[in-house]
């Protein structure tokens, strides 16, 4: 299961009216080689399903990850911080052993 905050449920829904998208969207969360602790996070919006996708709705948003990074975000928590720290999503993962100092990275 992949939870989604409030802050993060009202962040996405603005994004998606502010590009246009319909109903169809939904948030596609991954993980990808790279960044300084390993792996980092990918987060786009899109409205195509793939092979193994796994779907997850959490306080009315829909969120799809594929097959693969699914093992890696298990009971992650998708968060949005508008705070003086810096703006953006935050991925609040208990699977992470390390993150690298900006958060957009991690490993197991």
């Amino acid at each position: 299961m992949i939870n989604v905050s409030d802050n993060a449920r009202q962040e996405v829904t603005k994004l998606l009216g502010q590009e246009g998208r319909g109903p169809e969207h939904f948030v596609r969360v991954g993980v990808k080689g790279g960044g300084c602790s390993g792996l980092m996070y990918d987060l786009t919006f899109d409205d195509q399903m793939q092979d193994g996708d796994k779907v997850f709705e959490d306080n009315g948003v829909k969120v799809v990850v594929d097959k693969k990074s699914l093992l890696y975000l298990l009971g992650t928590t998708l968060d949005f911080s508008g705070g003086l720290n810096g703006k953006g999503f935050q991925f609040i993962n208990p699977n992470a052993n390390r993150t690298c100092g900006c958060g957009e990275s991690f490993s197991i």
